[in-house]
This record gives structure tokens, C-alpha cells and sequence, in this order.
């Protein structure tokens, strides 16, 4: 019922940039919050950043001041901007959205698919 597409990821060297996207589709009523998250080998997923319906962001202490997020409320994307990457970046990331889906508004808890980032030294 509801799909999340995820796309940017990619190899780069460290100090290089890339741009995660990711694009909800299907039966939406409402998005709440957006969030990307990281799960490098081995260790659990964590929060990177989140932002919420009034565009406050929040980031993770390990990537402010260096990654970005911002949300289309008319493409009900949201997108990660990672400047300044280091190889203790690599990981894959997964973009989650909170959102209420018609018919019935409930409540519905989705994740993309994965995209691996490689950041080499």
C-alpha cells in the first residue's frame, strides 16, 4: 500500500559529498516525521537525522554540521545532504517516514530499502 524508494547512495572519498532521496508513494493521508538512519557492518541502526512536519531538523552528533535534511511536502520526499564524508560514514542508510494511510488514517511506520555508502580514505 505504501512504498518507499530510496536512491543517491554510492563510493567516495573521504572529504567528497552525496545526496540521499527518498520518495513515498501510496495511499497517504498525512507524513509526520521523516528520518534516515545508518547501519554500519556489524553494529546496530541509528538515528542520523530526523525532521518533523514543521521542518525542525535534528542530527545525530556524529554528522552536525556536516549533513543535512529537508523534506517536499508536494513530493512527500525527504533527502539527506552528506558533505564532508568519512570513512567511519560507511554504512547503509535506510530513510523511514512516519504517515497516517487512507482509508482509515492509521498509523503506519515505513522504511526504504537500504542504500549502501561507501566512503573510502
Amino acid at each position: 500500500q505504501v512504498q518507499l524508494v530510496e536512491s543517491g547512495g554510492g563510493s567516495v572519498q573521504a572529504g567528497g559529498s552525496l545526496r540521499l532521496s527518498c520518495a513515498a508513494y501510496g495511499r497517504i493521508a498525512r507524513i509526520n516525521a521523516m528520518n534516515w538512519y545508518h547501519q554500519a557492518p556489524g553494529k546496530q541502526r541509528e538515528l542520523v537525522a530526523g525532521i518533523n512536519s514543521s521542518h525542525s531538523a535534528n542530527y545525530a552528533d556524529s554528522v552536525e554540521g556536516r549533513f543535512t535534511i529537508s523534506r517536499d511536502s508536494t513530493k512527500d520526499a525527504v533527502y539527506l545532504q552528506m558533505n564532508s564524508l568519512k570513512p567511519e560514514d560507511t554504512a547503509v542508510y535506510y530513510c523511514n517516514i512516519l504517515m497516517q494511510t487512507f482509508p482509515g488514517w492509521e498509523d503506519f511506520d515505513a522504511w526504504g530499502q537500504g542504500t549502501l555508502v561507501t566512503v573510502s580514505s
